[in-house]
Formats: C-alpha cells, sequence, structure tokens
C-alpha cells in the first residue's frame, strides 16, 4: 500500500493536480468550461476532481455512497472562494433523479465504472442527467492491466507490487491474498473489485446499448496519473490501441468521451 492510499489530504492533491493538468484539456475539446457549466461527479469522495472546474467558476454537484468523504470534503469547501457554487451528496446515484439534480454539461466519472455493480444499467441511467448537447467523460483502468485488480492497495508490500495475479480464478487469488497475510476487510473489497472490473469492449458494448456514441478515445500505457505519483511522463498506447481485448492488457487507463445517439 502507498501513502497516498491512506493520506486523503495527498491523494486529493493528486486529483486536483491530473484533473487541472490532463483531464480539463482532454474535456475541454468537446466541453466548454465556463462559469455557466454545470458538472456532475459520481464517485466524487471529497472533490479532489471538482475543484479544478470549481476554481474556473462551474457549478459542481458530487455524490458519493460515503458520508465521511462527502463530510470532509464539505469542510474542505467551506473556504473555497467559490464554494456557494458547489454541493456535495451522500447518496445512491440510483436514488437521485434529473428533478433532484438537475441537468449537467458535463457528468464525469474518474475511477469509478471498475468499482460499481451492474454497469450496463447503471450506463442508462446516467443519460437523465444530461442536457442534449451534453457529454460524460470516463477515466478508468481495463480489468487487464497489471494492477486492475486494485492489488496496489493491499497493505503487505508482496500483495501490493505483484501485477497480474487478480487475473487468477477467485479462490486462487483469495487464496493468494490470505497466504500473503491480507485482512477479510481488504480481501473482501478485492473480491467485489473482481467482480466489477470491466473490459473497454465491454464497456463499449453498455455503450452502445443505452444509446451512446464515442465521442473520443484514448488508451494510455502509462497514465497521466501517473506523473504526480511516480514521476512518469503519460504516454498513449501505439498500435496495439487497434486491437480489442489486447489493448487491456497495455493499458493503464483508458480515457472517453460519451455523447446521446445523434447528439
Amino acid at each position: 500500500m502507498q501513502k497516498r492510499h491512506t493520506d486523503r489530504e495527498l491523494y486529493f492533491r493528486e486529483q486536483i493536480y491530473t484533473t487541472q493538468t490532463y483531464v480539463i484539456p482532454y474535456i475541454s475539446r468537446f466541453v466548454a468550461i465556463t462559469p455557466q457549466t454545470r458538472v456532475l461527479e459520481i464517485g466524487c469522495g471529497e472533490g479532489g476532481n471538482l475543484t479544478p472546474f470549481l476554481d474556473k467558476g462551474c457549478e459542481c454537484v458530487g455524490v458519493d455512497l460515503m458520508e465521511w468523504k462527502i463530510e470532509l470534503g464539505n469542510k474542505i469547501f467551506s473556504d473555497h472562494p467559490n464554494h456557494e457554487k458547489v454541493k456535495l451528496i451522500y447518496e445512491d446515484i440510483y436514488n437521485l433523479t434529473s428533478q433532484d439534480i438537475g441537468l449537467f454539461d458535463l457528468v464525469f466519472l474518474r475511477d469509478t465504472i471498475e468499482h460499481i455493480p451492474n454497469q450496463r444499467r447503471f450506463m442508462g441511467v446516467l443519460k437523465q442527467f444530461l442536457k442534449p448537447e451534453g457529454r460524460i467523460f470516463f477515466a478508468f483502468p481495463p480489468w487487464p492491466m497489471p494492477f486492475g485488480g486494485h492489488q496496489q492497495t493491499c497493505r503487505t508490500r508482496l500483495a501490493s507490487s505483484i501485477p497480474f495475479y487478480h487475473l487468477l480464478p477467485m479462490f486462487l487469488y483469495t487464496g493468494m491474498l490470505k497466504w500473503f497475510g491480507e485482512n477479510p476487510r481488504t480481501i473482501e473489497g478485492l473480491k467485489q473489485i473482481k467482480e466489477t472490473g470491466i473490459w473497454i469492449e465491454q464497456f463499449k458494448r453498455y455503450a452502445r446499448e443505452s444509446g451512446y456514441r464515442v465521442v473520443y478515445e484514448t488508451c494510455y500505457f502509462i497514465n497521466p496519473n501517473y506523473q504526480i505519483k511516480f514521476g512518469l511522463k503519460p504516454r498513449k498506447l501505439v498500435v496495439l490501441d487497434k486491437i480489442p481485448y489486447v489493448r487491456d492488457f497495455f493499458t493503464t487507463v483508458y480515457y472517453c468521451m460519451l455523447s446521446v445517439e445523434n447528439g
């Protein structure tokens, strides 16, 4: 486990850096980021990813299932110059409608879709929150990439540093985690991620079935977030990015902009 997994302030700053430096420029080609822009982040945590949007004057709404993260985020934003333009909500997104929170120019999910059960249903639910010309941004690690199982969050050094073993059958995977000395709570969390991990083609199929089209997509061999984490310069995956399924093993993060079909 790295320091960033327990130091929430460090994690918050990393989110700000990557979203400000890489994600907003990526999104800005398709969505104007202005004080008139409404942004919804699902799985917002304390709101680190929303901060650069709020800095630009956007109206921001964040939704998360972790109450303590929402409480901490509200405390952090209480001192922000634009604090009146941000709202963090402790709720299941399935319990909210556009009547509750309105329509948005941008719906934003970074490192979230791979944690959500029943992703096919979830993709359909998102449409109700989009304005007619709205866009959805996704960023997630494909399941087969070296650490797609999030095993880097393990507490023991050996368990957190071995790539690909999350691809083993469940009984072997959990057996290894027990042998490494991981506690039952960590093992249960990693089992859940194994059940919800998503491939790029799987994601695109759910998007098509839900009536979206891919506006733009990028496979990164070196995740832009690795610059702030490890000092590595982002690199796009080339050649292999055109080969479905194979690319998932070499893509450390997949960026994608969606719109409603014909939108």
